[in-house]
């Protein structure tokens, strides 16, 4: 016989999505650094190579050149973003499952769990947009060698210098049309697998740790599924130079498409696959772990 569920609490969720944000970062970011310089990396002139060749180059041009720590370059802004925006990122799941629940008893369906996944990816906007355009900012700087910032602060202020509140959060509709979608599919994917997983008789929270990880990866694969084009187009939208692109993705997306063909929309599709499964794994079960504490410390929060 399978125990009564967990009512829902956005509350824990909000604690325990924290959590597993900063282990999503720590599995993560040596691939993220790496999606971001290929994904960056300038046209090269007739007749040369381009400066990373695959996903493998990077990693090996970068450890070479930098060590170890080149692959954690910029990871403060995502500990610091990445934290707060996990816990936003679950709350808003919790919220949107509660508020489609009559009772809470209640089974949601996969398509309200999409809905409910979808508000998750309004919530995270609001503080994923400003931490992206920095993390960005500072991988490529790296990469070119040319130091403008010397760490998130900086690169902060000087941008609000240059241009106020609206440099800072530049390509927050971009942010928008990746992580919408891709938070439905992100969230419905792993209750699916969840469920799938589940043997006959027991309960989703009972699963086993190398299920949790196997459903949280497959989530995190099946959510940049969706998420990779639109996330190309911002990093180049976020990265360029001001005034380049006047009318927003649009031109973005006319110029990588006339320049380069729809195979770069799916740029640094390598990296973020490798970077997808780990870190989502690391993720959810970071997650998990913190919620069975929360039940087990605070069982009426």
């Amino acid at each position: 016989m399978s125990k009564q569920p967990q009512p829902i609490s956005p509350g824990k969720n909000f604690f325990a999505g924290g959590f597993g944000g900063v282990c999503l970062v720590l599995a993560g970011h040596p691939l993220d650094t790496i999606k971001v310089r290929i994904q960056t990396q300038p046209k090269p002139s007739p007749g040369q190579l381009p400066l990373y060749r695959g996903t493998f180059d990077c990693f090996k041009k970068t450890f070479v050149k930098e060590g170890f720590r080149g692959l954690y370059k910029g990871m403060a802004a995502p500990v610091i973003g990445v934290t707060p925006m996990f816990a936003v990122c679950f709350f808003g799941f919790g919220l949107g499952k509660k508020l489609q629940q009559k009772s809470p008893g209640d089974v949601l369906t996969y398509p309200q769990l999409f809905a409910a996944g979808m508000l998750s990816g309004v919530f995270t906007t609001a503080i994923m947009a400003p931490g992206e355009r920095i993390k960005c900012l500072l991988q490529i700087q790296s990469a070119s060698g040319q130091v403008k910032y010397t760490g998130p602060m900086d690169c902060v202020k000087q941008l609000y210098r240059e241009s106020g509140i609206r440099g800072i959060y530049k390509g927050t509709a971009l942010t928008l049309m990746r992580d919408v979608p891709a938070s439905g599919m992100y969230f419905m994917t792993y209750e699916w697998l969840k469920n799938i997983l589940t043997p006959e008789g027991r309960s989703p929270s009972e699963l086993s740790i190398p299920s949790i990880l196997f459903a949280g990866g497959m989530a995190g694969i099946f959510n940049w599924a969706v998420a990779i084009p639109p996330d190309v187009l911002k990093s180049r939208f976020q990265t360029a130079p001001e005034g380049k692109y006047p009318h927003g993705f649009r031109d973005v997306l006319r110029e990588l498409l006339r320049e380069e063909g729809v195979a770069s929309l799916y740029k640094g599709f390598t990296a973020v696959m490798l970077r997808a499964f780990p870190a989502n794994a690391a993720c959810f079960l970071g997650f998990e772990v913190a919620m069975k504490f929360l039940n087990w410390a605070a069982p009426n929060l």
